[in-house]
């Protein structure tokens, strides 16, 4: 095994320990040498370690299409990680969710889309909605294993995208949001509300414009990421918060309400 190997394979321990044992570990950006390239091809070992651990992937989450967000997290592009039947979780009214195993969660209300086929290597938007078959309100509970949310985007994707978990809403079939589904997508807005009142309000839009275009983009650099998987038929992607991303604790119950699109809020209360 040569230097770069063996390096990258103690990195992939480091970082699947922490995410074992939901604590910290030092930003692997430290390292001038630790680019977004080697974040990925981490990130694809430790995936590579859950599968073999039997996960079965149910999709992909993308993070950081709100460009809001950039400057405040220290990244100029979105990201993307794995979703598994681990961290996938359907819920209903007045769902409970446990925070157990989680590292500094935070909360983001997503739109996700179902693909009843593979989008094709450079989709645009309307190919990509060609392919979609439902659609979905979530929040996605995101995580860090960087102390304090202070990282670089070589991290992130390290740590599978920050994904810790998706909640996922009642599903509506795609000809259900109206005459103009894509329309919808980017105009629709939810407001997001915690025990404290309503933290923050989001639209559809702040997905790269369009959940659709976020997907696009997800299409576009799978395709140059060889040889990672391309979107394949049956995944959920989730396509990036249209608000900031807020901490959540034990005892604290969130609620969303959507408007401009035929998708159902939510309401969680999260326990330890």
């Amino acid at each position: 095994m040569n230097a770069v190997a063996a390096g990258l394979e103690a990195i992939v321990g480091r970082v699947r320990a922490a995410q074992d044992e939901a604590r910290n570990i030092e930003c692997l950006s430290a390292d001038p040498a630790f680019d977004l390239a080697a974040g990925y091809r981490v990130g694809r070992l430790v995936h590579e370690t859950r599968v073999a651990q039997g996960r079965r992937v149910l999709g992909r989450k993308i993070g950081f299409t709100n460009a809001a967000m950039w400057e405040a997290y220290g990244v100029r592009a979105p990201i993307w990680g794995y979703m598994y039947d681990s961290t996938v979780t359907r819920v209903g009214p007045g769902a409970s969710f446990s925070l157990r195993g989680l590292a500094d969660p935070k909360i983001e209300p997503e739109i996700a889309l179902h693909f009843r086929s593979a989008p094709p290597a450079g989709a645009d938007a309307a190919a990509v909605l060609a392919c979609v078959d439902e659609a979905a309100h979530v929040f996605e509970i995101v995580q860090t294993h960087f102390a304090g949310w202070k990282f670089k985007a070589p991290d992130t994707v390290a740590d599978n995208g920050l994904h810790g978990a998706l909640l996922l809403g009642r599903a509506q079939p795609i000809a259900s949001l109206g005459a103009d589904p894509a329309a919808s997508l980017a105009e629709c807005s939810v407001a997001l509300t915690s025990s404290n009142g309503v933290r923050d309000i989001g639209k559809g839009a702040n997905a790269l414009g369009n959940p659709l275009i976020a997907i696009a983009h997800l299409v576009d650099v799978l395709a140059k990421q060889d040889p990672l998987a391309p979107i394949q038929a049956g995944e959920w992607i989730t396509t990036g918060t249209l608000t900031a991303a807020y901490p959540i604790k034990p005892g604290e119950t969130w609620t969303t309400a959507v408007s401009g699109i035929a998708l159902p809020g939510l309401a969680v209360t999260f326990t330890e």
